[in-house]
């Protein structure tokens, strides 16, 4: 028996999945919209996600449909599942991790830590947010934003005026004291299983997620437990199917607080390709086809992954293999086949080793190689 899974998107993360099917023999079909992205060599079909007419062909061709992206629109969504479509998470899940203001509704009412919120429609619901929150706040786009876009710290209402003229309600946020950011990544099939891997560190840097270190310095112990506790009640309460990663600050006052919501394998987790007993797009795959969960047990006391932002200045990736490989022969390097561009995710690293900071130079001297 062939198990087939349709992944709709042709990004990186459809691109990781690629040696995960080919190891379990899964059939892996891609549905992107234009030819030449970065899971290109399994691309069957071109079209537009929005368009029920163009996906819905695809999606009769395998068993279980899957996702790169989280911007397929409920309405498509709805159509697979009405068709009788394997939609896996499916459109009740995803809705959560496509609007912000609902998915702070609903971990609120499930009682998970958030930070304080409030929907705000114009102006003088901003500002009044403002005055009950020392004069800062986050204020988010409620759909469409990622790594860093749409979002802003504003200290007057004024500076959101522009998102607000359109028309849309935001999501206003205190700004958070944090410690660090972290994010757990857990995964779930129909039948309920749930694997976790160790929570993770993560450094940000103008918005985008430049480092993991795993598992988090100083994580073992209580915070790691009650990460986990959130991400399970997370996927069980919301019906995750697939892999999760939870988005996490880790407060000054030392309380976790959820940040944001990936509803598929996500760049906290690249790290496991190389540092985990089973990495985090097989595990993904074993979840949606609703197969036994692998275990997620760390090859290495320390993993480091950094992304590789923008590329080198001349040339590509490939270029630079020669001298990076000679200096850092024990580090991997993923590609993801994309052109450099400023601030783009071209690829990244991993580095595993016994001393933190060992591997840590490691990753970020091999990451070097492919950003001059």
């Amino acid at each position: 028996m062939t198990l087939r899974v349709g992944v709709i998107g042709g990004g990186q993360l459809a691109r990781m999945m690629i040696p995960a099917a080919v190891n379990l023999g899964i059939e892996l079909s891609v549905f992107a919209e234009t030819a030449g992205e970065s899971a290109s060599m399994a691309v069957t079909t071109l079209g537009d996600f929005r368009d029920v007419a163009d996906v819905l062909p695809f999606a009769r061709t395998v068993d279980v449909v899957t996702f790169d992206h989280e911007h397929v629109p409920q309405e498509v969504l709805s159509a697979l599942v009405d068709s009788g479509i394997a939609v896996r998470p499916g459109p009740t899940a995803l809705l959560y991790a496509q609007d912000k203001l609902l998915m702070r509704e609903r971990l609120s009412a499930l009682g998970l830590p958030v930070p304080d919120w409030a929907r705000v429609e114009n102006e003088a619901q901003l500002a009044e947010f403002l005055a009950d929150h020392s004069g800062r706040a986050v204020v988010k786009t409620a759909t469409g934003g990622y790594d860093g876009k749409g979002v802003r710290v504003v200290r007057a209402a004024a500076e959101a005026a522009d998102w607000l003229a359109l028309g849309h309600p935001l999501l206003a946020e205190e700004l958070v004291h944090f410690r660090r950011e972290l994010a757990q990544s857990v995964a779930r099939r129909p039948s309920g299983e749930v694997a976790c891997w160790p929570v993770v560190e993560s450094i940000q840097r103008d918005g985008v997620c430049a480092e993991v270190i795993a598992p988090a310095p100083s994580s073992r112990g209580r915070l790691a437990d009650v990460a986990e506790e959130i991400a399970r009640s997370v996927a069980e309460n919301l019906g995750v199917t697939g892999v999760l990663a939870v988005e996490l600050f880790e407060t000054t006052d030392e309380r976790l607080l959820i940040n944001e919501l990936a509803m598929r394998p996500h760049n906290t987790g690249h790290w496991t390709i190389d540092g985990s007993t089973t990495n985090q797009f097989e595990q993904h795959l074993r979840a949606v086809l609703d197969l036994p969960l692998g275990a997620t047990g760390c090859r290495d006391e320390w993993s480091v992954m950094v992304n590789i932002l923008g590329g080198p200045t001349t040339g590509d990736l490939v270029d630079r293999y020669p001298h990076a490989f000679t200096d850092e022969p024990s580090v991997k390097v993923h590609n993801y086949g994309k052109s450099p561009r400023p601030g783009r995710k071209v690829g990244h690293v991993t580095a595993g080793g016994d001393d933190l900071d060992q591997v840590v130079f490691q990753a970020r001297a091999a990451a070097e190689h492919y950003q001059n």
